[in-house]
């Protein structure tokens, strides 16, 4: 059974939940439970904004998956004050990234790294590039 809140969370970004055992396409996610512990986790907020990340823009809506949703939550957390200082600035550079790709070249870590580290660190060094280094007293 699909947490309501997760339901509700992704109906409002357009996202459809289907089960498990589906094989998703673009727009859809199976990844119910990963949602739900982000939740869980960090707030309904949060979850909102990392949904929202990858459901309004062009290149990421494959990417509501396991791993890119705990990227995205990473990214959302590193980059916060970036975000509430200026959200279109964020969505576009994520319109820009094509984090399908990203993820294709993770792959090719399986194994020795964790796929969500792997990524995050690409999509990390990308968003670093926009928004600079982070302050000393920031590390």
């Amino acid at each position: 059974m699909i947490d309501p809140r997760v339901k509700a969370l992704c109906e409002e970004v357009g996202i459809e939940c289907i089960e498990s055992t589906a094989y998703p396409r673009i727009g859809q996610t199976r990844a119910t439970n990963t949602i739900r512990r982000i939740i869980e986790r960090y707030g309904e907020e949060h979850a909102r904004l990392v949904l929202t990340t990858l459901a309004e823009t062009e290149n990421n809506k494959a990417a509501v998956d396991e791993v890119g949703l705990w990227m995205a939550s990473d990214m959302v957390r590193v980059f916060h004050a970036e975000i509430e200082q200026d959200a279109s600035l964020w969505l576009s550079l994520w319109d820009r990234m094509p984090i399908g790709y990203l993820q294709y070249l993770a792959q090719g870590l399986r194994g020795t790294v964790k796929q969500r580290d792997a990524l995050s660190g690409m999509v990390y060094e990308r968003l670093r590039r926009v928004y600079g280094e982070p302050q000393i007293g920031e590390l």
